[in-house]
């Protein structure tokens, strides 16, 4: 290239040149918001990857997309829960030979092994002032006062009510045949703090008392505890008298002389 065809292009290029519009200072400024932008849109798309990544490893785990699962009305539900009976306005414990109600403990004598008193819950539907009841093993009926009468939901029924005859026997022994006996003042507190729909809830077991545990073939005479024993001891009790049996005529065999 001849030495004036270069010096008529560096002429022309310096005609051409222009001089930039702003400082060097903002030159450099922008170059750094450049780099500022560009570090900000590496973070967000890194960010983004990972989410997705995490996205994608959670519906694995899970089995799949959303349409695989079974939706919530899908689902089984726990039955609901049975509610719990509510508390007894009364319980009979016969293993105690006692009937708490209202924190109060009164001893009771209740049906022996041979009679033994029904357990179970049971609700109050009947007050009697007085009532006749069965004594010792079915011997003898008792007029027997305060009276308070139950009924199981199976349509078994019991009593409570007064053991006059012998008020030594609650708290000890039981000679009743099924029917829950009381010393007298118990059983007046008892009479009137029970009202008809009461719930009264027995338990345990008849604990098993030998003297007293007669069985119907008893004599009248027999000692008990906390007495002599047979109606003399007891005017109110009525001795239950029981039916003598026929004796049977002997069989008589045809064409003998």
């Amino acid at each position: 290239m001849s030495d004036e065809l270069a010096s008529g292009l560096r002429e022309l290029a310096q005609d051409a040149e222009t001089l930039p519009a702003v400082s060097g200072a903002e030159i450099r400024l922008r170059a750094v918001r450049r780099r500022r932008r560009r570090f900000r849109w590496t973070a967000v798309t890194g960010a983004c990857a990972a989410a997705s990544l995490a996205l994608v490893v959670a519906l694995n785990l899970t089995g799949g997309d959303r349409e695989d699962r079974p939706s919530p009305a899908a689902s089984p539900t726990a039955p609901p829960s049975t509610p719990s009976p509510a508390a007894p306005d009364a319980t009979v414990d016969l293993s105690r030979r006692m009937l708490t109600v209202a924190g109060r403990d009164l001893p009771i004598s209740s049906g022996s092994v041979r009679y033994p008193t029904a357990t179970g819950r049971m609700t109050v539907v009947t007050k009697d002032s007085a009532r006749a009841l069965s004594l010792f093993a079915g011997k003898y009926m008792e007029k027997v006062a305060w009276v308070i009468g139950l009924r199981a939901a199976d349509g078994t029924t019991n009593f409570i009510g007064t053991l006059t005859s012998d008020e030594k026997a609650p708290g000890t022994y039981d000679v009743t045949t099924g029917w829950i006996g009381l010393r007298r003042a118990d059983a007046v507190w008892l009479y009137k703090k029970l009202a008809p729909g009461a719930v009264v809830e027995i338990r345990g077991a008849t604990t098993p008392t030998p003297a007293t545990d007669l069985s119907p073939s008893a004599t009248e005479g027999t000692v008990l505890p906390g007495g002599t024993g047979g109606a003399a001891t007891y005017p109110d009790r009525t001795v239950v008298t029981p039916v003598p049996s026929v004796p049977t005529a002997p069989s008589v065999t045809a064409g003998l002389p």
